[in-house]
């Protein structure tokens, strides 16, 4: 790979922010571009931090800064330095404010479509699979497979999740992850589970690297897992189809593998019964990792001793398996359990893992060219948290908020409402955090507490148990872009143009 002199500014100026810990202001000049916008793409890597609204990367960025010792508002997250940015509508066909199914296959096949469906046209009714087979939409995963580039996805929830699946997979209904949910007349009529779906993705020969967490989908009963059908082992399957496939479950297993570069590595943790990779290889290496039984473990649970690697490492090993392809690579890489540190009404949860999202891009950003690359980092919706109150400059993005007096320093105790009880700078608008009794207690603090929200929401799971989560935000949220392509990045957009942003990126006219 050549080297790009526009990384190594990039790694310096992190490396000089880092050392101006306890500074107020940075006034360093923004960095030049590191490569001409214009011309083709080799690669195009989507970033999609699932849930990271402006206000997450606000905060973010003040939480991020506040690790490093400085008071946090100056400083700024490795994308943000990105020369192009764009807001983005996220809205359904349906819906006002969107859910991950929609904005996914929005981003992915450049048609915007009801809430909850992947890649099934808009007039399409959810959970309907008669009327789903012939509404499908092609996604950019199968459009690259067909011209001959390599597919990775990457993700910190499970692979059949709805962010990953748009890559490759159709369904009327997001929560056919496996067949536990999806009913015996809509199997019989075609309608596939979506992990059935990605071990048996075939165009172009098969996705080409996929790490993630959802072990249980391709499982049944027997194995611990999810499935309740005739196919209880796809991973049996997947393997037995290609003789260039290996199946991985640790972090050391992918360490070894990026290492080697070659098949063969059998999991300690794969079922007795499954055979070993063979070590023949007439094509290029495929890969599949699955490293926890449902979602990966949030940043902020992670024992010191986890077999499950981090983001960043994921995503450098997906990148340099897939830079093997002289043609070139699409990878889509996901921080999904942004989504769900919000959903559980934890911002610090959730800033834990914009924080690890931005070192997969930073990691990204130290290995490709980016004179041949596209680089796309984007959210697929906001959420309806909110950074407010006047705290002083440098307060403790996860505390409460303290003042400044009238003669503009900072008070000796926090702020209080007008009951005298204190508050926090972050909440939401409803959640799990809602407070119904009066007068309102005084908010816990800290990365694990469950910040107040105003308004108590409640929704039904497919299996029948009730949702009291936070819900997604309405606004826009941000684009960024650098590398081959990136200068159509801009203005106010539609989110499925940023399907079109990365098919011209690499030089196709259509996705036809």
């Amino acid at each position: 790979m050549t080297e790009n002199p526009g990384v190594l500014k990039w790694s310096a100026r992190l490396t000089s922010v880092a050392l101006l810990a306890g500074c107020v202001v940075s006034n360093d000049p923004p960095p030049a571009e590191p490569s001409a916008a214009g011309g083709i793409a080799r690669n195009v890597i989507l970033f999609i931090g699932d849930g990271m609204g402006v206000s997450t990367v606000t905060a973010a960025r003040i939480f991020d800064g506040q690790s490093l010792g400085m008071t946090g508002e100056e400083h700024e997250l490795i994308f943000e330095t990105f020369p192009h940015v764009a807001l983005v509508k996220t809205y359904n066909t349906n819906q006002q404010v969107p859910d991950s199914a929609g904005t996914a296959t929005a981003m992915m096949t450049g048609r915007k479509t009801r809430a909850g469906v992947i890649n099934i046209g808009p007039e399409v009714r959810r959970q309907d699979c008669q009327e789903s087979l012939d509404q499908e939409l092609t996604p950019l995963g199968v459009i690259a497979k067909e011209r001959g580039k390599s597919v990775g996805v990457v993700t910190t929830t499970r692979l059949t999740h709805a962010t990953p699946a748009s890559v490759f997979a159709h369904s009327p209904e997001r929560d056919w992850e496996s067949d536990q949910y999806l009913p015996e007349s809509d199997r019989a009529q075609g309608c596939l589970d979506i992990a059935y779906q990605l071990t048996r993705f075939d165009v172009g020969g098969g996705l080409d690297v996929v790490l993630g967490g959802g072990r249980a989908e391709f499982y049944g009963g027997e194995f611990d897992g999810n499935r309740v059908g005739g196919q209880d082992d796809l991973i049996r399957e997947w393997l037995d189809a290609g003789s260039n496939r290996t199946y991985i479950t640790t972090r050391d297993e992918l360490a070894r593998l990026r290492a080697a570069q070659q098949p063969g590595i059998r999991p300690a943790q794969q079922p007795e019964e499954l055979p070993e990779p063979r070590s023949a290889q007439p094509s290029r290496q495929q890969v599949l990792g699955t490293f926890s039984r449902s979602h990966m473990t949030y940043v902020a649970e992670r024992p010191p001793d986890t077999t499950e690697p981090t983001l960043a490492e994921m995503t450098s090993a997906a990148i340099d398996l897939l830079a093997d392809d002289e043609d070139g690579y699409f990878l889509m890489v996901e921080g999904g359990r942004i989504d769900h540190g919000h959903h559980d009404g934890k911002p610090g949860y959730a800033l834990l893992e914009t924080q690890a999202f931005a070192r997969a891009v930073e990691a990204a950003l130290e290995q490709v060219d980016l004179e041949e690359t596209l680089v796309l980092v984007t959210a697929d919706h906001s959420h309806v948290f909110t950074i407010a109150g006047y705290p002083v400059r440098g307060n403790p993005i996860l505390g409460l908020v303290v003042e400044n007096d009238v003669t503009g320093e900072p008070s000796p105790e926090a702020a209080v409402d007008a009951t005298g009880t204190p508050y926090t700078t972050l909440g939401y608008a409803n959640g799990p955090g809602a407070v119904a009794d009066q007068p309102r207690p005084a908010p816990e603090t800290g990365t694990g507490a469950v910040y107040q929200s105003h308004i108590p929401v409640v929704s039904h799971r497919i299996d029948g148990s009730l949702d009291y989560s936070e819900t997604h935000g309405g606004e826009d949220v941000a684009l960024y872009g650098i590398g081959v392509g990136s200068d159509q990045v801009g203005g106010v957009i539609e989110q499925n143009l940023i399907f079109d942003i990365m098919i011209q990126a690499f030089g196709w006219d259509d996705g036809d």
